[in-house]
């Protein structure tokens, strides 16, 4: 994922990393991965102007009793403490508060819809973590993020997954946020599709229009600017009726299931997305025999 990062970064920005763990933790390696790329992104953002400092550790850390005061949310016991931190011009105490709230935003509006931090916080939560963050204004930013250590190895060498299906298919896969686009493209390729990604969903329309045999299927983020998902579908819907379509989306009373089925949306999966849950839908959509 550094390296990734690494490559997509200006040379103004100096990243720094420590590596110091080598512990294991129970959880979906693609959303680990996901929020390591999207607070690294965010990082970058900050310091886009000026250049600065991107730090990225990894240690192992012993919460104890007396530490709880700093972090209610946590129990005494060990964990794994991924930190992303930067130099760049740093939050006011109001916005620090609002961070993980969805669609909060400092960005322009054609830079994001503020749903990537919300997102992270779900896929903490979900994987029975914390973070916590701190920051001031034109002194930089500082992301702790922790999760459980698991040192049992047995239990999972013994654990045996059945492998996810899989296909070959061409997939357009739109969402705003860069993090996210990146994170889908490598998740659906290593599953053996051929994926085209787009950030911008009036782009990703005038792709589509171009050449709308080009995609076996279409997978859309729901809320992003200039045009949201809904539309989109409906707008190559209308170009290609046939076409399969998922929507993902991390806010529900935006749209629902039962709304997007209305439109012609053939599945519909809420973020934080698990690589089971969109292997199985796409093989759904595109071949649901092979599932019965």
């Amino acid at each position: 994922a550094l390296r990734l990062l690494r490559a997509s970064l200006p040379t103004t920005i100096e990243m720094r990393q420590n590596i110091a763990s080598d512990s294991l933790v129970v959880g979906d390696p693609t959303q680990i991965q996901q929020v390591l790329m999207n607070l690294c992104t965010n990082a970058g953002y900050a310091m886009q102007e000026k250049g600065g400092i991107m730090e990225v550790s990894l240690v192992d850390i012993n919460i104890e009793d007396e530490d709880l005061s700093r972090q209610p949310k946590m129990i005494a016991d060990s964990y794994v403490r991924l930190t992303v931190s930067d130099t760049g011009h740093g939050m006011t105490p109001d916005v620090l508060e609002r961070i993980f709230d969805p669609f909060f935003t400092t960005k322009e509006r054609s830079k994001g819809t503020g749903m990537g931090l919300s997102v992270v916080h779900g896929i903490v939560e979900s994987h029975n973590g914390t973070i916590s963050v701190s920051s001031e204004p034109d002194k930089g930013t500082t992301f702790n993020v922790y999760f459980p250590l698991f040192s049992d190895e047995t239990e999972i060498t013994t654990n045996t997954m059945q492998p996810l299906p899989a296909g070959n298919e061409r997939i357009l896969f739109v969402d705003d946020e860069m993090s996210i686009v990146e994170t889908g493209k490598h998740v659906l390729e290593t599953l053996g599709y051929d994926v085209t990604t787009l950030t911008n969903s009036s782009e990703a329309l005038e792709l589509f229009r171009g050449e709308p045999d080009k995609f076996d299927l279409v997978i859309t983020d729901m809320t992003m600017p200039n045009m949201t998902g809904d539309k989109l579908a409906k707008e190559m819907l209308h170009i290609r009726p046939d076409i399969p379509i998922i929507m993902c989306t991390g806010y529900s009373a935006l749209i629902n299931k039962e709304q997007a089925e209305a439109i012609g949306i053939r599945a519909y999966i809420m973020k934080p997305i698990l690589k089971s849950e969109i292997a199985h839908a796409i093989r759904t959509v595109l071949s649901p025999s092979e599932l019965r």
